[in-house]
């Protein structure tokens, strides 16, 4: 992939979601020359590729960065794991590949928070932009771009129990959550192409992009650094097995590492709070305080039933005559329970009775195992449930200067506002989901909490000991304006205080989408093309 060349006008410091797509549409330009970089390997594994094995893809140790919090204090000193994509695609070939653009009010307060430009009616073009609708055809949705989304082509019995489950529980029927309302339950819609797993990388960066000329990708190589002339950007360092090099940028470097990898190296370059960077001993290039604050994760808790019957996923000896038979389809058709993002169906509800939604619903047909143990050998079910939109606030820092330490992260899970009652209130809306009538010949005991909750105190308890995270960190490098303090990015995603240097991907969101975070990623990095 690498041509022999250390000059380019551009540098992209991670290819995932926004790298690739920024990667792709500046070689659009014959003139404009691109060099991405990606600390992992190429996006060649089956675990990627093959939709089924997204708990192989999640634990892997090749394309995961393998991530741990701090001790969460309000979560019983739990260190929570965290798995990043480190490939290309970044986490776009390990996520659950549903496709949720948040809704219409989220782009909207991102406006009221100083992201001028980023209304809904600003944005929209750029969703349709990125997406090669499979299925509907409206004002909402586009078709011939890079991102193919589709529905599942196998969605398992269980699953559309509970979207019959969630009917009988007053729970209105969506067909299209990426429509005029998040509100109700239906089957998500996936990044995927004829049963496999469409992520940025396979979308933006396909066969013919990789042949362009003007782009050269760099996989198993760490930026490890900006380079600064004062407060201007220049280039950045990175470190390929152990070796160091200096690649130039003429026109600008665009840091694309996420909400984890994108504060860690502006601050590896000087570049964030000035009491900490000296903290550390590195010298100041731009004294921006925001940078690595305003940590914001969706927290997901759980609630699961052992099954009756077979019919949910397990690794068990009762379901192995079945796997052995639809890997065989899947080799040869592309289709079956191995086309299964594990997430199919699901949904938004409001605890408070509203007509915006706060907390919203992923049903797996299956028993998740707890980490450490990726492969549930149980048949049961499981609903996930978790706050849309958390008041808490969380922070990156620096534990050592060597690039490859990982930073710390500190996402501050449950310390203010209302989070932990919304969470202790989505997880009794999903136990009261799970005991309709619709899953009364699945439904055997109760599995996740152990013991039936009696009063608030025991649901607190249960979320305290097993909430845990759904992947959807952003906001440590925030859009807003110029006055705010806190602010890194201007709506251009240029950073405050430096020259040639932006930064574009989810750690600009200024607040969490109600919903999946990766198209909405796409789109910020469509929208500064």
């Amino acid at each position: 992939m690498a041509k022999n060349q250390d000059e380019f006008d551009y540098v992209i410091t991670g290819a995932g979601s926004a790298g690739a797509c920024l990667a792709s549409r500046l070689t659009e330009n014959a003139d404009v020359t691109v060099c991405l970089l990606e600390a992992g390997p190429a996006d060649k594994s089956p675990a990627i590729h093959t939709p089924a094995m997204i708990v192989d893809a999640i634990y892997s140790d090749d394309l995961n960065w393998h991530y741990d919090t701090v001790p969460q204090k309000e979560l019983n000193n739990r260190e929570l794991y965290w798995p990043r994509g480190k490939t290309l695609g970044g986490s776009s070939s390990i996520n659950a590949m549903v496709y949720i653009r948040g809704g219409h009010v989220d782009y909207e307060a991102w406006k009221a928070l100083g992201a001028d430009g980023f209304g809904w009616n600003d944005v929209l073009p750029y969703f349709r932009k990125s997406e090669d609708q499979q299925r509907i055809q409206d004002q909402f949705h586009g078709s011939g771009g890079p991102l193919c989304v589709s529905d599942l082509r196998y969605v398992n019995p269980l699953s559309e129990a509970f979207v019959r489950a969630g009917i009988e529980r007053g729970l209105p029927y969506n067909k299209d959550f990426n429509g005029e309302t998040r509100m109700g339950v239906g089957q998500y819609q996936v990044t995927q192409r004829d049963g496999k797993r469409c992520s940025a990388a396979a979308g933006y960066l396909n066969a013919d992009v990789k042949a362009r000329p003007n782009l050269t990708i760099l996989v198993e190589t760490l930026a490890t650094k900006v380079l600064m002339d004062g407060t201007t950007a220049t280039g950045v360092r990175v470190r390929t097995k152990g070796d160091e090099r200096d690649i130039i940028a003429r026109r600008e470097v665009i840091v694309t590492g996420g909400a984890i990898n994108s504060p860690q190296i502006l601050m590896l370059s000087g570049i964030g709070p000035a009491d900490h960077l000296r903290e550390m001993g590195i010298s100041v290039a731009v004294d921006r305080p925001g940078v690595g604050e305003n940590l914001q994760d969706h927290l997901d808790t759980g609630i699961a039933f052992t099954g009756k019957t077979g019919r949910s996923y397990a690794y068990s000896l009762r379901a192995l005559p079945k796997q052995i038979t639809e890997a065989v389809r899947y080799l040869f058709t592309k289709r079956g329970m191995l086309t299964s993002n594990a997430a199919e169906t699901g949904g938004f509800a409001s605890t408070r009775g509203e007509d915006e939604p706060d907390i919203q619903f992923h049903f797996v047909p299956a028993i998740v195992a707890p980490r450490g143990e990726p492969r549930s050998k149980t048949h049961g079910i499981t609903l996930h449930s978790y706050v849309l939109y958390p008041d808490s606030r969380g922070t990156i820092r620096l534990n050592t200067t060597n690039p490859e330490d990982h930073p710390l992260i500190d996402p501050q899970y449950l310390t203010k506002g209302h989070d932990l009652q919304t969470q202790i209130d989505g997880a009794k809306m999903a136990l009261d989901i799970l005991e309709a009538p619709a899953f009364d010949d699945e439904r055997k005991a109760l599995y996740a909490p152990e013991v039936r909750p009696q009063s608030d105190a025991d649901w607190e308890a249960f979320v305290r000991e097993k909430a845990e995270t759904l992947f959807h960190p952003i906001g440590t490098c925030k859009m807003g304006r110029e006055d705010d303090d806190m602010a890194v990015v201007d709506p251009h995603c240029r950073l405050y205080g430096a020259s040639n240097l932006r930064v574009v991907d989810a750690s600009v969101m200024p607040r969490l989408v109600g919903g999946n975070t990766n198209a909405p990623t796409i789109m910020i990095a469509e929208k500064n093309c």
